[in-house]
Parts: structure tokens; sequence; C-alpha cells
């Protein structure tokens, strides 16, 4: 409906998440070694709580459902940039200096001003909630056209 109505495809081109490490590069020759590090990070970690909440922008090109900020989604944002860091050198400079604003994106890049207001004017007061537990973290790989889904890792099952 958004993609139609504000002709806004771009949030499309991955599937729904919340962003834990900004995008890096990496060599596919070494993917495994990757793929198994950030296994083990999830393994040690148990299942994170999510809650959805409203609506929110970056003004003025990004509309996005607001993730509240948790105790345990921080915990786990931070554990996650600094085992990135740790293991692999992999830093990202404007995470280090911006607080951390989880989101999932509804419309952002293609989305223009004429258009971001008038989506805007519709989205900011509607109600969402949405309550659910992230069970995995999810590995996206950009293929030159969208994000992929690479590997989904299960956080520790607390229950065994």
């Amino acid at each position: 409906m958004f993609a139609h109505r504000y002709h806004s495809r771009a949030a499309l081109k991955s599937p729904p998440h919340i962003t834990l490490q900004p995008p890096f590069e990496w060599s596919p020759e070494d993917l495994g070694r990757l793929t198994r590090s950030l296994a083990e990070f999830a393994h040690a970690h148990a299942p994170v709580p999510i809650t959805l909440s409203g609506f929110g922008a970056f003004v003025p090109r990004v509309i996005f459902v607001d993730v509240v900020k948790m105790s345990e989604l921080l915990a786990i944002h931070a554990a996650l940039l600094a085992h990135m860091e740790n293991q692999f050198g992999i830093v990202d400079a404007a995470a280090k200096t911006r607080s951390f604003a989880p989101h999932m994106t509804v419309g952002f890049r293609d989305l223009t001003k004429p258009n971001f207001r008038a989506a805007w004017a519709e989205f900011q007061h509607q109600p969402v909630h949405f309550e659910f537990v992230a069970s995995h973290l999810t590995l996206l790989i950009h293929d030159g056209k969208r994000w992929n889904i690479c590997q989904e890792m299960p956080f520790l099952n607390q229950q065994t």
C-alpha cells in the first residue's frame, strides 16, 4: 500500500528488520568465518523482546515504525557492535557518535519530499502496536539490487 500510494518502493528491497550493525563490506570467500562467529554470538545471547509502537520519521525522507528502546535491545546492540569490532575490526564511526535509533523502515530514499509530507500527515498519528520476541539474529547480504537473508542464527533457547 505505502509503496503504491506514495511511490516509494526502496523499503521493499529488504526483508523487514531492525538494523543492529550498520552495513559493512565483507569478502564472500570469508563468509564462513563471519557466519560461524555470528552464530556463536547469537547462541550466547537470550531472545530479545521487541515492541513496535507508533510511527516516526527522519525528516524529510524516512518514515518508519518506531521500535521501543528496551534494555534487552540496547544490550544486544552494544554487544554486537563490540563483537564486530573485537573479532573483525569492523567499526561504524557514525554508530559511535550517535545514539541507537531502532526502527523498521516503511518508506525512504525514493520517497519525494511532497510524498513524505503527505505520508507523514497520514501516518504520524496512526496507532500501531506489536509485541514479539526476536528469536534469531539475521545476516543480510546485498546482491547489488536488494538485501537478502544469508543466514538466520538462533539466540540461546532458554527453555532447554
